[in-house]
């Protein structure tokens, strides 16, 4: 048993990084989910369909549809396919949208040196190495269709 659930801090971990990118979206006229988008694509480059987004991050593949339109419409980003595959859009974001990813971009970094603070490299490392086995564990229980 763990003697401090930290799944139940996991609200207010959320609160934070909202608070970190509120003023981006109210700055830029933008919602979260296409904040969150725009900053996907430029930190992911190589996870570039709307698929991707909706598997990775799993959000609703409606919301997502409707934020990569809505994004598409103002410029921020473009569809490109693929000779051989015209079934299948890849997402680029657009110079359009450089100011949004670079404000954006600085606002994860303030929400992570919150998030870190008074731990050492090697603190941040471990940390790493244990979060991403965690994460790896559940997404693979979802992918097998886990529940209880």
């Amino acid at each position: 048993m763990i003697p401090l659930n930290p799944w139940e801090h996991q609200n207010a971990i959320k609160t934070l990084y909202s608070r970190c990118v509120e003023h981006i979206c109210t700055r830029h006229g933008i919602t979260r989910m296409e904040l969150d988008i725009l900053l996907f694509l430029a930190n992911n480059p190589c996870f570039d369909t709307a698929t991707d987004i909706v598997e990775i991050r799993y959000l609703s593949k409606s919301q997502v549809s409707s934020s990569v339109k809505s994004l598409e419409e103002r410029g921020y980003i473009r569809r490109e396919y693929a000779e051989k595959n015209k079934k299948t859009a890849h997402l680029r974001v657009c110079e359009f949208a450089r100011p949004i990813i670079t404000d954006g971009r600085e606002a994860q970094e303030k929400f992570v040196t919150i998030m870190l603070q008074g731990l050492t490299e090697e603190e941040q490392e471990c940390m790493k190495k244990y979060l991403n086995n965690i994460w790896e564990n559940v997404d693979r229980y979802l992918k097998m269709g886990g529940g209880l």
